[in-house]
């Protein structure tokens, strides 16, 4: 192996262990110079980039070199290139200039994400009409928009979307979309260049500006305040600001009070966790778009075992989808419970429908098997209503499962059920007390 090799290897298992910002940034300036005796030299543009890779990422670069050379002693010195060093932030100021204006943010958008793919619910009704809205009417309507909401719900699908049906319509519309953490390397970019006359001058002069993340702003003090100052020039010119968060903006205090009052000025749309259905549909929509056939009974299970998080139903199907598809296996309830036990968690495990079944049947003096029967009297559909209840609550049983353990009910009769009774709970302080007296009596066997 060349000895110049080892550092294009070195770079390949660096790469790898950061995200491609820091790579750009920080590694692609670098060349090879030398190595001797255990000793490596590296070029780098100037002083202060050298300094910056020996503070934040020698460890780093010495597993790397460690790990192709095998030499456990390895040293590594960062070399200012002499040459070039006086001409070189004069270059990197004219490239970094051009790469900014180009515009090549838009092409930044996630194309698989449109409206039209975006499963529509109780839980998100109101933030996909407010950035259809948006969307059509650029500039004109709810600006700034700020949508937020728990991590994997849909934001982003949201934020792209936009982005995608504007570009779709008008392909010379001047759009940036990135991550507030992208934003802030590009401030960072722009201090160690000096170049942030090009940096406010790309982000001030764009028709439409898409965050995502806004969180991410938290304690940096310099990203938020030329952020606040490239809002204020936007919104004063009519351009939309679309920004997505995982909290309420007065829910961020360490994000200056100028800032989160900005967010309020237009309209904030939140996105709740999602139903019973509309994670239904979700999935059933992404087992399509993957081709991966999944029986009826797997869908109600993952609907059911995952309800706060769609990104994590979504890698679920994928995980099932790939083990079936490497193994041959047919994808069962079964084989979702093991392959996904990690994702799923274990909902009280000691606990068993039989044991919910007796419980539920002594507290309301009805006969156990009375809970399997098919009669429908008044004193029985109360009591078999609240174990199929706690049996969802307290159990990793599927609706499916559930509906066979009580007379081969459908599993249309669990889910109608379990809502029955989570609507009486919110009315009745009586049947409140019950169940949760019944959950601790169980839990406690």
């Amino acid at each position: 192996m060349e000895n110049i090799d080892i550092w294009n290897k070195g770079l390949g298992l660096i790469k790898k262990n950061l995200n491609n910002d820091i790579f750009e940034l920080w590694f692609k300036p670098t060349a090879f110079k030398s190595y001797n005796n255990g000793e490596i030299n590296i070029s780098v543009p100037n002083r202060y980039c050298g300094e910056w890779l020996k503070t934040n990422y020698y460890g780093l670069i010495k597993d790397a070199l460690v790990n192709i050379t095998q030499e456990m002693d390895i040293k590594i010195n960062f070399i200012p290139d002499k040459d070039k060093e006086g001409i070189e932030k004069t270059e990197i100021i004219k490239k970094e200039a051009i790469r900014t204006t180009s515009f090549r943010e838009k092409g930044m958008l996630n194309k698989r994400y449109y409206f039209e793919n975006f499963i529509v619910g109780p839980s998100n009704q109101f933030a996909h009409a407010a950035a259809l809205a948006v969307a059509e009417n650029p500039g004109k309507s709810y600006n700034p928009l700020f949508i937020y909401g728990g991590v994997g719900l849909g934001k982003t699908h949201l934020i792209n979307a936009i982005g995608n049906h504007i570009i779709r319509n008008k392909p010379d519309v001047k759009i940036i979309y990135l991550t507030a953490e992208q934003f802030t390397n590009e401030v960072v970019a722009a201090i160690r260049y000096d170049k942030m006359y090009a940096f406010k001058e790309k982000y001030r002069t764009i028709d439409m500006l898409l965050v995502d993340d806004i969180q991410f702003f938290s304690g940096k003090d310099r990203s938020q305040e030329e952020f606040f100052y490239t809002f204020n020039t936007l919104y004063e010119a009519h351009r939309p600001v679309i920004i997505t968060s995982d909290k309420y903006p007065k829910e961020m205090p360490d994000v200056e009070e100028r800032l989160r009052s900005r967010f309020e000025w237009g309209l904030i749309a939140d996105i709740q966790q999602p139903d019973f259905e509309t994670r239904m549909a979700i999935l059933k929509q992404k087992a399509e778009t993957e081709d991966i056939k999944l029986p009826e009974d797997v869908i109600l299970f993952l609907v059911d075992a995952i309800k706060t998080n769609i990104r994590v139903l979504e890698g679920a199907l994928i995980r099932l989808g790939a083990y079936a598809s490497l193994t041959g296996k047919a994808i069962t309830v079964e084989l979702a419970k093991d392959i996904l036990k990690a994702t799923i968690g274990d909902k009280e495990k000691a606990v068993t429908y039989d044991a919910i079944q007796k419980a539920v049947a002594d507290h309301f003096q009805i006969k156990l098997q009375e809970m399997k029967a098919k009669k429908r009297t008044k004193n029985l559909v109360m009591p078999r209503q609240v174990a199929m209840y706690l049996c969802r609550e307290l159990t990793n049983l599927s609706y499916p499962e559930i509906g066979k353990y009580f007379g081969g009910k459908d599993h249309t009769t669990v889910i109608h059920a379990c809502r029955q009774i989570e609507k009486l709970k919110e009315k009745e302080s009586r049947l409140k007390d019950a169940i949760d007296a019944l959950t601790k009596a169980l839990k406690s066997q």
